[in-house]
């Protein structure tokens, strides 16, 4: 297998979970910040332009953050990152999909893309103030599920590896207090030996 990704990007929660799985796997940066998704040599595996990209070893291209989690979680059953039961699968997706779609593409999308909402830049402060209320209420979501638990389903699964980079993201990059019950699981996170590799490998630890 192959991973697309960018440092400190979503794809860090994925790059987190091939870690916990243990299989080997390659690792290639895309550099965002200066349009290595839109050249050529990556479009033509996504055209998408987006990381995560994961590479099978059948040659077939996985797009999209939930669906890679799901294929990697069932694909390797023995890393115990699959929920059990239909309940506990659709639980791990509410939560995955809550992550991605809501704080991530509304709430941190307006913070650091403003101008994707609003064409004046005017309007920017009043589009990033938006985004911070939609991120800062969902990590409230989340807070409230991890109450007397240390894992959103009670055991790990991939639905924690995505509020982990919405973690870091709040509490890394954008140096805001996270939640009372999202902050322990955040350093739960960062003390597993997977994310610790991660984090070294791709330049934040």
């Amino acid at each position: 297998m192959k991973l697309y990704y960018s440092p400190g990007a979503c794809s860090i929660g994925i790059h987190v979970l091939l870690e916990e799985i243990g299989t080997p796997y390659e690792a290639e940066a895309v550099n965002l910040r200066e349009g290595g998704q839109f050249q050529p040599a990556f479009t033509a595996i996504n055209p998408k332009s987006k990381v995560p990209t994961l590479v099978r070893d059948d040659g077939s291209v996985l797009t999209e953050y939930p669906a890679i989690a799901v294929w990697l979680a069932g694909t390797f059953p023995e890393a115990k990152l699959l929920p059990q039961g239909a309940d506990g699968l659709a639980r791990a997706l509410e939560f995955t999909d809550y992550a991605v779609a809501t704080l991530h593409m509304q709430g941190f999308s307006r913070i650091f893309r403003p101008a994707n909402f609003a064409p004046s830049e005017a309007d920017h402060p009043a589009v990033k103030a938006r985004g911070e209320e939609i991120f800062s209420k969902g990590l409230g979501v989340f807070d409230k599920a991890l109450e007397g638990k240390d894992w959103l389903l009670g055991d790990f699964s991939f639905a924690d590896s995505a509020l982990f980079y919405l973690s870091f993201w709040w509490g890394d990059r954008l140096k805001k207090p996270l939640p009372a019950n999202v902050a322990k699981h955040y350093e739960r996170m960062k003390a597993r030996p997977s994310v610790q590799r991660v984090l070294k490998a791709e330049g934040l630890a």
